[in-house]
């Protein structure tokens, strides 16, 4: 992780093309027959049981993904640049999680890379946006927001996600 770096400052930023939004216009951005192959391979990873299969299928649509990473049930890589997501050895990433690389706004879109470290775990239902390095070990807890990079070792939860005290605590 970047220490002194925030999730801005590692998004490039694409001006919208013409007249409307980043999002009506996505067909500037990323060639329509990519998406479709992409999505294809997104909703087989999202029902395979497999685990070597969704690591196998991710792999091909270009996510960097460790040995024996865990990716589960209806969890989702990002569909338009899945190329700019890594997840690393032994990760979990929980059901239904989502895992953006891009975001579509009115005048411009952004893309980042986003980093999952090595046995970091990603709790269900959670949503992480472009440009964010969750460190080794690190743990997001169930339907967070996770807007912020996560420290190794570090757990974070809410919306937007905030670092919660160690399991030591009584809070």
């Amino acid at each position: 992780m970047t220490e002194d770096r925030t999730r801005h400052d590692r998004i490039s930023r694409h001006a919208t093309p013409g007249v409307g939004n980043s999002l009506a216009t996505w067909t500037a951005a990323k060639h329509p027959i990519r998406i479709a192959i992409n999505y294809v391979v997104v909703w087989l990873v999202r029902i395979s049981p497999s685990l070597r299969l969704k690591r196998w299928l991710l792999r091909r649509i270009g996510t960097t993904v460790g040995e024996g990473v865990s990716w589960g049930l209806e969890a989702t890589p990002d569909v338009f640049w899945p190329e700019l997501l890594t997840v690393e050895d032994h990760a979990i990433v929980g059901y239904d999680a989502t895992l953006l690389c891009h975001e579509f706004l009115q005048d411009e879109y952004r893309t980042g890379r986003v980093v999952v470290g090595e046995r970091a775990m990603i709790g269900a239902g959670a949503i992480v946006l472009p440009g964010v390095e969750i460190g080794a070990d690190a743990r997001v807890a169930a339907n967070s927001l996770v807007t912020k990079d996560v420290p190794p070792g570090g757990t974070v939860a809410g919306v937007p996600a905030r670092p919660m005290g160690s399991d030591d605590d009584d809070e």
